[in-house]
């Protein structure tokens, strides 16, 4: 009876056993084939490209170099660090695998001078076209997920790190099944020497099952689950496959609530060099603290580290792993670890970039692909918009007696020719996360609206020098009320040109001039220049009284900016599968919306404006050579202040007023524009030659908009589309200002 009893049993306990190992082994495979290529997607900058005669200046470079993680250093003798002797800086490149290519790393050396970059060689002196710097990680699509990894396979991991692992974590890796009688038999009798349990019997399949499946419970139950889950692991995938999990799976050290994971992102972590980069002392204390992340902590407990990293060294040594030689300048050297890690968080880019995704990637994809994201953010110009912005606030407050912190900013930062976004700043505080003011801030634009308005004009044929009525207006709205726009300085100012009356951003000739050609066709400009939003057909509009936000604004301009093409603003680069490779790129898309010969006459005006108009600022406080087109707007009573325009390859957008939405005492000139004409000043952005279309010709004209002789005193140079030159002309000594002007049409019959 007993014996039946116990046969029973058995079985059960057999059939238990079985159903158990059936449900380990399908936790072991899923979660193993899973969990190895479960990345979160990774987000990276616009990479900087080095090459001579970039306008990028010596201390600009060496900011960014600081900002990539890049160590000073007496000679750059090692992956990610440099070096500067006077206007000559040495760089030890980490190399980076780029979309579009593999991008070496490699030393080289640059020389300065005011303007940039005077020249570039390698380490041989043989000099290069062009070097790319590894991009900025700026992090991860969803920063809820806590770990973080920079996986390597491991034929591109260093040899004597593998076998360094080995040696000092499992000397036995290549012999047991996933469990070592030896070592737990060793550990036993250590335990019960010591009197307590100071050693464990793990092997690196046990700790890879410990750290994928498992708590860190010290359970008898636990220890049996280990033991069968590492048999079961080691029977499905080779040594090589486990050892490769292990290196990029282990935990080695806190960056707040992100966890660093693997030794390819512990390079980065603690030294600031790509883990090929790794010299012998580093990569023993990488080993180092897998025994104990947290209490071996190089950058808390110094002294703690450089002896457990000593340990490691001196297996290392006994092995046979390294010489004697090898160990002493190992053992000798300092811990060498980087000031501060090497990462940057730009909400609010990274909040455009998430809005931009979501159109093309489903969220799991973005979880747990392994994606790499190329963005076009370009660190330098993002860290230079938010230093201006953070200087120039509060002396903005000061000057205008303001209380402090009561302004807001949001600006965006594109390149004209391609539409991509470089930076983004969502609010006074980068770092903040939460309302995004660049993206969502929708407020009234005032007179940036107005471009779109001269465009229309210049479309039906007027021409800058076409005089219009700056006299007062009332204007009868469908619902009985009237609109009577005035001018900001509530004077009338005559018979301005068409180009002055831009420049200086009089609202009652815009006004006249939006009703005589008509809203319908204002409203088509503005819809072709970008702006998406249904507006209501109301003539208020043309003055800038409807919402925007600085995103829009941006958009807005980039068609005008970008010579009459529409390029959809843009963020990312292309997105890269870590088997796959390359899985999309975004291409420049344009589409042509004005004729280069408008969009001509409307850039000129703008450039007026930087001149002699509401933004002639810029002409005194950067370069004489510069080139500059823009606008200013401010809205009723103040609330809003704005400013955009461009400027070689660089267009910016910038808005500052209050969330409350209450008044203050800045204009576009006074409380956006300085903002904008320091970050222009530190961008250097590089003068881009400006071509003449075919239609274009250059006359001469006086104040009144006559063509007369070059050498007259009051001779002003301006474009004409061939065809809507001025009829009149005069010599130069003629007192007779009477302008020809165009046949009436019935608009202007009724405002004139």
């Amino acid at each position: 009876m007993v014996v039946k009893l116990f046969v029973q049993l058995s079985l059960v306990a057999a059939c238990l056993l079985f159903f158990w190992l059936i449900y380990l082994n399908a936790i072991v495979r899923e979660g193993f084939e899973g969990r190895r290529f479960k990345i979160p997607a990774r987000v990276y900058s616009e990479a900087q490209e080095l090459y001579v005669g970039a306008s990028i200046s010596q201390d600009s470079l060496v900011a960014l170099l600081q900002k990539l993680g890049y160590r000073a250093a007496d000679e750059a003798f090692q992956a990610g660090r440099y070096s500067v002797r006077g206007a000559r800086v040495s760089v030890f490149t980490r190399g980076f695998n780029f979309w579009d290519g593999v991008e070496p790393a490699g030393k080289i050396a640059l020389q300065f001078n005011a303007n940039g970059i005077t020249g570039l060689a390698a380490e041989n002196g043989q000099t290069l076209p062009l070097v790319r710097l590894d991009p900025l990680y700026i992090g991860q699509i969803y920063p809820g997920i806590t770990e973080d990894r920079v996986p390597y396979s491991l034929d591109t991991i260093p040899e004597r790190l593998v076998l360094g692992l080995v040696l000092v974590e499992d000397e036995r890796y290549f012999q047991h099944w996933g469990i070592s009688f030896r070592g737990i038999a060793r550990a036993l009798f250590a335990n019960i020497s010591s009197g307590q349990a100071s050693q464990g019997g793990s092997t690196l399949t046990n700790q890879l099952v410990k750290n994928m499946y498992l708590t860190s419970d010290k359970t008898l139950t636990r220890k049996i689950k280990e033991a069968l889950m590492s048999v079961i692991m080691e029977m499905h995938y080779s040594k090589n496959d486990i050892l490769e999990t292990y290196m990029n799976e282990v935990y080695i050290g806190q960056q707040g609530a992100r966890a660093i994971n693997g030794f390819g992102l512990g390079a980065e972590f603690y030294f600031g060099t790509t883990l090929e980069g790794l010299q012998i002392h580093q990569q023993a204390m990488l080993i180092g603290l897998i025994k104990g992340p947290s209490y071996y902590n190089p950058r808390r407990h110094p002294k703690r580290a450089k002896s457990r990293r000593d340990t490691v060294l001196s297996v290392w040594l006994r092995q046979g792993l390294i010489t004697q030689a090898e160990y002493r300048q190992a053992s000798s050297a300092a811990l060498d670890i980087a000031s501060k890690p090497r990462q940057s968080n730009y909400p609010a880019f990274m909040d455009a970039l998430r809005r931009q995704l979501a159109n093309d990637y489903r969220k799991e994809d973005l979880l747990g692909e392994g994606l790499t994201i190329f963005t076009t953010l370009d660190p330098l110009a993002q860290t230079i918009l938010e230093q201006q912005v953070a200087e120039t606030l509060p002396k903005t407050e000061q000057r205008f007696k303001l209380a402090a912190n009561i302004l807001e900013a949001a600006a965006v930062l594109t390149r004209p020719s391609t539409g991509d976004i470089l930076a983004i700043l969502g609010g006074r505080e980068p770092r903040a996360g939460g309302f995004n003011r660049a993206l969502d801030a929708k407020r009234p634009i005032g007179s940036l609206m107005k471009p779109a308005v001269y465009l229309a004009a210049l479309e039906q044929g007027y021409s800058l020098a076409e005089p219009l009525n700056d006299a007062d207006v009332t204007i009868a709205a469908g619902d009985g009320t009237f609109w009577q726009p005035k001018n900001y300085d509530r004077i009338a100012h005559g018979q301005p040109m068409l180009v002055d009356a831009l420049a200086k951003s009089y609202n009652q000739a815009t006004a006249r001039l939006g009703m005589q050609i008509g809203l319908v066709g204002v409203f088509d400009v503005i819809a072709r220049l970008g702006v998406s939003d249904s507006i209501p057909l109301v003539p208020a509009v043309m003055l800038g009284a409807h919402g925007m936000s600085p995103m829009e604004v941006a958009q807005m301009y980039q068609t005008i900016s970008g010579n009459g093409f529409y390029s959809p603003l843009n963020t990312i680069r292309a997105v890269s599968h870590p088997q796959l490779g390359v899985i999309q790129r975004y291409d420049l898309k344009v589409s042509q919306r004005f004729s280069p010969e408008a969009i001509y006459l409307l850039q000129a005006a703008m450039h007026e404006a930087t001149v002699m108009g509401t933004s002639a600022s810029i002409q005194w406080l950067l370069p004489s050579h510069w080139w500059a087109a823009g606008k200013t707007g401010t809205t009723d009573d103040n609330r809003d202040a704005w400013f955009s325009g461009f400027t070689g390859d660089r267009q910016l957008v910038v808005w500052v007023g209050r969330d409350n939405n209450k008044t203050t005492p800045l204009t576009g000139s006074t409380g956006a524009l300085p903002i904008w004409i320091k970050v222009m000043a530190e961008l250097r952005p590089e003068q881009e030659r400006r071509g003449v279309p075919l239609g274009i010709t250059q006359l001469d004209v006086n104040e009144a908009g006559i063509v007369v002789p070059s050498g007259c005193d009051n001779a002003r140079s301006l474009p004409f589309i061939l065809g809507t030159e001025p009829v009149a002309s005069m010599s130069c000594n003629e007192q007779d200002n009477r302008a020809v002007p165009r046949k009436s049409t019935w608009w202007q019959k009724l405002f004139n």
